[in-house]
């Protein structure tokens, strides 16, 4: 099966296991990650970021296939509106 055919049928599940297992170069049983494994899941997981991720985080792979870099004034709002969604226990 090609790599892209892989990518796209690939559940996000598995892409947060591969995303996991790169950033802690362990998989979930405790095992290390050889250099090789590291290298292909960190294209499987940059190659779904760019395919599948509409609305990208700062720091991840855009449809373009660059790396999506926010500004400091983008970060900030993006992090003012998502306050709003935080409880507040006002009347305790």
């Amino acid at each position: 099966m090609p790599f892209q055919q892989v990518i796209a049928e690939m559940p996000q599940e598995v892409y947060e296991r591969l995303r996991t297992a790169v950033e802690l170069g362990k998989w979930p049983d405790g095992r290390a990650l050889t250099e090789e494994q590291k290298a292909t899941s960190l294209q499987a997981v940059m190659a779904w970021q760019a395919q599948h991720l509409t609305d990208p985080e700062h720091m991840n792979i855009g449809a373009d296939g660059n790396i999506v870099m926010k500004s400091k004034s983008e970060l900030k709002r993006q992090f003012r509106d998502d306050a709003s969604e935080i409880g507040r226990f006002d009347d305790l």
